[in-house]
């Protein structure tokens, strides 16, 4: 379980990861990260102790009930550890695919570690 203050739970914090934020899809997820921009003025008091918070969606297409609960489970306790690697302020939102549900541990932890370093990595420029 993650704590209380680790947790998305406004709808309008999901969008803000949603829409503010970078995506990087695999085939059992996909994750939505966004990063506070770093600013020379200091922050105000009360985001800069703000600890990077996650969010986890799992629809119907997943399966039934218990296997949702499940996949959800499985995704938090994957996801607890790498909320410290985060920059604090950070909203990850993980969004679970069909495949999730049918996913080893291992192919799951695979699929969030790739994506995640995927969705944190520096923009690259177009060769244009």
């Amino acid at each position: 379980m993650l704590a209380a203050a680790q947790r998305l739970r406004r709808s309008t914090d999901f969008a803000a990861a949603v829409r503010g934020g970078r995506r990087a899809g695999r085939s059992t997820l996909v994750v939505h990260l966004s990063i506070p921009p770093i600013s020379d003025e200091p922050a105000p008091a009360e985001s800069s102790d703000s600890p990077a918070r996650a969010g986890f969606v799992v629809s119907k297409a997943v399966g039934n009930a218990v296997v949702r609960n499940r996949v959800r489970r499985r995704l938090r306790h994957l996801v607890r550890p790498r909320l410290a690697t985060l920059p604090p302020g950070a909203l990850l939102v993980v969004r679970a695919l069909p495949a999730a549900a049918a996913a080893s541990g291992a192919a799951l932890d695979a699929d969030l570690g790739a994506a995640l370093a995927a969705a944190s990595a520096p923009r690259r420029g177009r060769g244009r």
